[in-house]
């Protein structure tokens, strides 16, 4: 593994070449949106300045080549996550689509009254919203894995929490908030032990992890390309080719259909079912680009990388009480906590972290430096 270069690297990404109150400017707010490298803005370039055209509709030049580039990104994206067929990676505006798809393409014709959907407490907005959504329409109990003050997740309630109810078992891999890395392997075999499908999250989970869908043996798992290096307004489905093929359309029109009739139509295949409309195709091609730009650089000097900040982050602000800080690392020395900083500051004033909130103590940071992060609710 070749350690990688943070200054040469920094050099890459045009937005950080700016100075803000006079100074470089300093972004820790990648788990919200990552800032974008030249490789992904020229791939996004290429398309717009040559191959602007729509895909599988058109036989002239331009269409050939953008609809080429926008299976090719397919097929580098399904091979992040290790994906056994290309076929079942599925194009959504971003990770929050393709929950919102699996609850209601899958959810409505498979989770009933008295049925339970199990998530836990320290889910993202993305991963609540729509199974409480599919819970009020179909009149099914949502049930919660609570968290320990370490911000892990009280595994020794799950057999309590399963049972032959359990229809679909909905996490994070990786914690936007706290940077928990979830044991998703091991919940997924006790998830499958009682027939519930399970549906991952993996918004930080593919960027800070390496992803394989097939190993940690989940059904469906979700991403999004801003949050790796990629433009907004994109991500993925991987789900289960069967599964796929056994859902509904979540959205009609073209693109999506096979043949249309007056009163009835067919859909066309997996994966293009589940894609109607002219797709952000640029977006795809430039996650394509950004799958190549991370994979240049190698997930094991990324994760190398972020344990060393994390490791002086924690040393740095010494007697404030982290989440997780007591047991930063596994037995194996790998992190639990991937990209989790809190108070970071160098500034001379003086304050008790605990008497002031945390909105106010980010509105104090980034007003009084160069720093760019966000205080979470």
């Amino acid at each position: 593994m070749t350690a990688l270069d943070p200054i040469k690297i920094r050099q890459e990404f045009p937005a950080l070449d700016q100075t803000v109150n006079g100074k470089p400017l300093v972004y820790l707010d990648s788990a919200a949106t990552s800032q974008k490298p030249k490789a992904v803005l020229a791939a996004l370039n290429q398309y717009y300045e040559r191959d602007n055209a729509n895909v599988h509709r058109g036989i002239h030049e331009l269409s050939r080549r953008a609809t080429l580039a926008y299976e090719d990104a397919r097929a580098k994206v399904a091979h992040w996550i290790n994906a056994p067929d290309t076929d079942e990676l599925i194009w959504t505006r971003g990770t929050t689509e393709a929950i919102n798809l699996i609850a209601m393409a899958w959810g409505l014709d498979n989770v009933g009254e008295g049925d339970e959907i199990l998530i836990s407490t320290m889910e993202h907005h993305s991963n609540i919203i729509p199974w409480q959504l599919l819970a009020r329409r179909t009149g099914a109990a949502l049930r919660y894995i609570e968290m320990d003050d370490q911000g892990r997740l009280i595994l020794d309630d799950l057999p309590s929490l399963l049972s032959n109810r359990t229809k679909v078992v909905a996490l994070g891999h990786v914690s936007n908030a706290l940077g928990t890395v979830n044991p998703i392997k091991e919940i997924t075999a006790a998830a499958h032990e009682v027939g519930a499908l399970v549906v991952i999250d993996g918004a930080q989970g593919a960027v800070h992890t390496k992803v394989d869908v097939q190993d940690l043996g989940v059904d469906c798992y979700a991403f999004s390309g801003h949050k790796m290096c990629g433009p907004t307004g994109i991500g993925a489905l991987w789900a289960r080719k069967d599964l796929l093929e056994s859902m509904s359309p979540y959205q009609g029109g073209g693109e999506m259909i096979h043949f249309v009739g007056r009163d009835e139509s067919t859909w066309a295949k997996v994966p293009h079912k589940f894609e109607a409309g002219t797709p952000n195709i640029a977006g795809a091609i430039g996650m394509g680009a950004a799958v190549d730009y991370l994979a240049g650089i190698g997930m094991d000097a990324i994760a190398a990388h972020e344990r060393e900040l994390l490791a002086y982050a924690i040393e740095q602000v010494g007697a404030i009480d982290l989440c997780g800080s007591k047991s930063m690392f596994d037995g194996n020395g790998i992190s639990r906590l991937y990209h989790h900083l809190a108070l970071v500051s160098t500034s001379t004033a003086k304050f008790d972290a605990d008497s002031i909130s945390h909105l106010d103590t980010v509105k104090f940071i980034c007003g009084n430096h160069r720093v760019r992060l966000r205080g979470v609710g």
